[in-house]
C-alpha cells in the first residue's frame, strides 16, 4: 500500500521540525509528506519550503483555507491520486519507529476498514491488573488493565451518569469514555470514533467524506463528528501497538472562554450527529453530565492554581448551555 501523510499546522514550526525528525527514522516510510501551513508569518514555510527530501510538499494555504478542517480538505486535494491511504498526524507529535509500519499492518488484518487509529501512550499511566474490582471508584478497569479515575468520573459514576460500554463506543446521552481509555494492550479495537490527529483513512473514503466546515479554526471535535459519521457506513479500528507521544503545544489554541463554549455547542453538535433523536431520557442526560462538568470546572476556581482558566472556561461552558435554548447548532 502507498501512504501519504498530511500534518495541518498553525504557528508551531518547533513541534513540527521535532515530528519530522521522527517521521524520517520510521522503518516504513510515506510516499508523500504533505505540510499544509495556516500560519500568518513564514517561520514554518521557511524551514520546509524548500525542503531537499523530494517525499516532503510544502503548501501554505490561503487566509480563507485557515482552520483545521479546511486545512485538512486542502490537504486531500493534494493528495497523488495512486496514494492508497492517507494519514494524519497532529504537528506536536512524535512517532515510535515502528508507528506506520503497525499502522498499514491493521489494513491487512481488516482490508474493509474505513479508518484505523494510532495509540497516544505517553498521557496515561496504566497498569496490569488480574482481577476487576467492580466498587473500586479510584481506578477505570479494562481488559485486564487499569488506571486512575478522574473526579469528574468518579462523581459520574456515583450519579449514574457515566458510560458503561467500551471506551470510544458512543452512548446515545453522548459524553462517552474516549480512546483515551483503550489500554496499551497491542491490541486492535473495533471502535466508533478515532482521534483525528493519529488517524488514517483509505483514500477512496476521503474522496467520497469530507470533514465538516461547520468547525471552524481550532475545530474541536471535528474528528468525533467525521469519525461518527463513517461509522454509520464501515467499521473503525484503533490499533494500540501504533505507538506515539503527543506534547501539547500552547501554541495555536483559542483562549478559554472560546474553548469552553466550544466543548458544548461542538459537543452538542457531535451527539446530534450520531443520534439524531435521542429519548427523553437521553436528552436528559446529556444535558445534566453537561451541566454538571460545567459545575466542576467553576470550582476549579478555588482547588487549582489556574483560576483566570478556569474561571474563563466555566463562563464560557455557561454561555454555551444558554445559547442552545435558542440557537443550536445546524
Amino acid at each position: 500500500m502507498k501512504m501519504s501523510l498530511i500534518i495541518c499546522t498553525y504557528m508551531r514550526p518547533e513541534p513540527l521540525s521535532r515530528l519530522m525528525e521522527s517521521v524520517m527514522l520510521q522503518e516504513r516510510l510515506p510516499d508523500e509528506v504533505l505540510i499544509i501551513d495556516g500560519s500568518i508569518n513564514d517561520e514554518t514555510g521557511a524551514r520546509f519550503r524548500e525542503s531537499e527530501n523530494n517525499i516532503i510538499h510544502y503548501h501554505k494555504v490561503p487566509p480563507e483555507e485557515r482552520g483545521l478542517t479546511r486545512q485538512r480538505n486542502f490537504g486531500i486535494n493534494k493528495v497523488a491520486a495512486d496514494m492508497d491511504i492517507v494519514a494524519f498526524l497532529d504537528d506536536d507529535t512524535i512517532l515510535y519507529p515502528d508507528y506506520f509500519k503497525k499502522l498499514l499492518g491493521t489494513y491487512i488484518h481488516f482490508p474493509t476498514a474505513m479508518g484505523v487509529g494510532g495509540y497516544i501512550i505517553n498521557e496515561v499511566s496504566w497498569e496490569s491488573t488480574a482481577q476487576e474490582q467492580i466498587d473500586d471508584l479510584n481506578h477505570y478497569y479494562y481488559d485486564g488493565y487499569r488506571r486512575n479515575e478522574s473526579s469528574r468520573y468518579k462523581l459520574r459514576r456515583k450519579l449514574r451518569l457515566a458510560q458503561t460500554t467500551q471506551p470510544a463506543i458512543y452512548p446515545e446521552f453522548g459524553h462517552g469514555r474516549s480512546i483515551s481509555f483503550l489500554p496499551p494492550s497491542g491490541k486492535i479495537y473495533k471502535v466508533e470514533q478515532l482521534m483525528g490527529g493519529v488517524s488514517s483513512f483509505p483514500l477512496a473514503v476521503l474522496r467520497e467524506h469530507k470533514f465538516s466546515e461547520y468547525f471552524e479554526g481550532y475545530g474541536l471535535y471535528e474528528d468525533a463528528d467525521f469519525t461518527l459519521r463513517l461509522s454509520h457506513i464501515g467499521d473503525l479500528y484503533v490499533n494500540t501497538a501504533a505507538q506515539l507521544e503527543h506534547h501539547h503545544d500552547a501554541a495555536g489554541r483559542p483562549n478559554k472562554y472560546t474553548y469552553g463554549k466550544m466543548v458544548v455547542r461542538n459537543g452538542w453538535y457531535v451527539w446530534r450527529v450520531k443520534h439524531p433523536q435521542p429519548s427523553f431520557k437521553n436528552k436528559l442526560k446529556w444535558y445534566q453530565i453537561t451541566i454538571l462538568l460545567t459545575g466542576i470546572r467553576f470550582i476549579n476556581i478555588f482547588t487549582t492554581s489556574e483560576r483566570k482558566e478556569a474561571f474563563t472556561e466555566s463562563i464560557g461552558r455557561t454561555v454555551g448551555i444558554m445559547s442552545l435554548l435558542f440557537n443550536k447548532p445546524r
